[in-house]
């Protein structure tokens, strides 16, 4: 759950990335109260498997929210700020995730729930709520984006092209 700083970072970051033409997908902060550690997953709001944001994009981004951050002096002194891609496996973070990647796998952690691989079926209308069709066969579930501890696109291996040449099993 974000408190209400990171929340207000987040909408900063989030207004910042997108006036560079960039999506935040994710943002993480950890640390100490001394030391801070803010990563920050960015990509392009159109991005396919391979063809999303670059390092040198990466590397604009950085600059560019470590002198907004410099400048209004919001992690003090000693901060380290890490831009990175989401990867393969992308975050499923905030509603507009849930809605764009309706009809694809995640992996799912769920307070007082096992991990599970499923698929977003939907969002409940009204609601901060989605469903779920676990790949096990079992029955749907409905969970609250909030309860939602940790969510990330799963990935079809036998989809990628020459993911099994040379793969050892493990």
């Amino acid at each position: 759950m974000m408190t209400d700083d990171t929340a207000a970072l987040t909408a900063q970051i989030r207004t910042r990335v997108a006036a560079l033409g960039f999506e935040l997908v994710d943002l993480r902060r950890r640390g100490t109260a001394r030391r801070v550690v803010l990563q920050v997953r960015v990509d392009r709001a159109d991005a396919e498997p391979g063809h999303g944001i670059t390092v040198d994009e990466c590397a604009t981004v950085s600059r560019t929210l470590e002198a907004w951050i410099d400048e209004e002096g919001l992690l003090g002194p000693k901060y380290v700020l890490e831009v990175s891609s989401p990867g393969i496996e992308r975050p499923i973070r905030w509603r507009e995730h849930w809605e764009r990647f309706t009809g694809r796998d995640v992996h799912v952690r769920v307070a007082g729930r096992p991990r599970l691989r499923a698929t977003i079926v939907g969002l409940v209308q009204g609601s901060d709520a989605v469903i779920l069709r676990p790949a096990d066969g079992s029955e749907e579930i409905t969970v609250e984006i909030g309860e939602v501890r940790d969510a990330t696109l799963a990935v079809d291996w036998s989809r990628i092209e020459g993911s099994t040449e040379g793969r050892t099993g493990n």
